[in-house]
């Protein structure tokens, strides 16, 4: 199929969204609801096509996880801080974890989006999850055992990976794993480079 048959249906008063030039079937692009002439249509794509090469490289990394830390921390102590409070654990409130800690890539690396901000914005959102999970479950369970008269404490950090497993998995449900999709969600979503549209 030639470039007339295809372009049929542009309007004999139909001007590009670009220069206002009068388009013609051979010289029309559509794009979306417009339409342009070829020339604006590749200037463009190439204007696109480096605006995403920016965004996507020179990237900062280490500073980029530098961010991602502090934004972990930060839903740490948010989360935290929230349970201490009020005394119930928010859930949901773990979700600002990994949009922290996404975010904190994107600062840190100079709002640069690329893959590998992804993985660092997603392990960082990960580990945050567990220490906050073993911090909120620490707090329950030292009010439990002061309520009981027992001299006894968890401590932060744990003294050995053992103990902090065996706090992190008391009281894990289902619905905290669906917590944990939704903070890794947020954390791969928001570094996400960005695509030129076809």
């Amino acid at each position: 199929m030639d470039d007339e048959a295809a372009r049929s249906d542009v309007p004999a008063d139909a001007t590009c969204a670009q220069c206002g030039k009068v388009l013609t079937p051979n010289d029309t692009v559509v794009a979306e609801d417009r339409q342009f002439c070829r020339s604006c249509y590749e200037s463009l794509v190439a204007e696109i096509r480096r605006g995403i090469t920016a965004l996507t490289t020179d990237v900062n990394y280490p500073l980029a996880a530098v961010g991602a830390v502090l934004g972990g921390a930060l839903g740490i102590a948010i989360w935290w801080g929230a349970t201490v409070m009020t005394h119930v654990a928010f859930g949901l409130i773990a979700v600002a974890i990994g949009w922290l800690a996404g975010h904190g890539a994107v600062r840190g690396s100079g709002n640069k989006r690329a893959v590998g901000l992804q993985a660092i914005a997603v392990a960082v959102s990960v580990a945050s999850f567990a220490v906050a999970s073993y911090l909120v479950r620490m707090t329950f369970i030292n009010a439990e055992l002061a309520r009981r008269g027992s001299a006894m404490r968890l401590s932060f950090p744990p003294p050995n990976v053992d103990a902090f497993y065996k706090v992190v998995s008391i009281g894990f449900r289902p619905m905290d794993l669906v917590f944990l999709a939704i903070v890794v969600w947020e954390a791969w979503r928001i570094p996400r480079p960005p695509k030129l549209p076809a």
